[in-house]
């Protein structure tokens, strides 16, 4: 039996980037822009977290049907998930009618939108072209979080940034997540 809905990246980034909302994308599926073969099953991003770029998130949150991730049913009601909720946070894991969807102000300390979107690559994401994370900023992430998972993905990802930087200069692997 399913835990929740069918994880479809695409509808997910298809509205984030019709509302508008300046993002970028993180986690399995950026990791999966780079070349990794490793399997997600849920939406991380780093959304901007002013408060105009929060109220476009929190739209396409309706839109969704996003809900608070684990919460018990008969749990106290909590605030919606508006603009105001949004800016008071840093993390938020979500389930919505197409799979599971993190938000993140700041991966790790340092690593917030500014700073990502600055090194982000255009690509595509299950057929949505969307800023993704760099591949440094990748392994700076995994490295400070540290879980088991992680430290895999970090041993995958070591190897990507190796054979990217034995190519050629010329060479446009490496530039750009397929």
């Amino acid at each position: 039996m399913s835990e929740g809905p069918d994880f479809q990246a695409d509808e997910l980034l298809h509205r984030l980037v019709a509302a508008g909302v300046r993002f970028v994308v993180i986690g399995g599926l950026a990791a999966q822009a780079h070349g990794s073969p490793s399997l997600t099953a849920d939406l991380d991003i780093v959304p901007s977290w002013d408060r105009e770029n929060l109220r476009r998130v929190a739209d396409v949150l309706g839109d969704v049907a996003a809900i608070r991730h684990g919460v018990a049913p008969g749990s106290p009601p909590l605030p919606p998930l508006d603009e105001r909720t949004l800016h008071a946070g840093a993390v938020f894991t979500l389930t919505t009618r197409f799979g599971r969807l993190d938000l993140l102000a700041s991966p790790d300390p340092g690593l917030d939108f500014e700073r990502l979107a600055a090194g982000a690559r255009t690509g595509e994401v299950d057929g949505v072209r969307v800023a993704i994370a760099s591949l440094d900023d990748l392994i700076e992430m995994k490295r400070a979080a540290g879980r088991p998972k992680d430290r895999v993905e970090l041993e995958i990802l070591g190897a990507l940034r190796e054979e990217i930087d034995r190519l050629p200069a010329d060479s446009d692997r490496g530039r750009e997540p397929r």
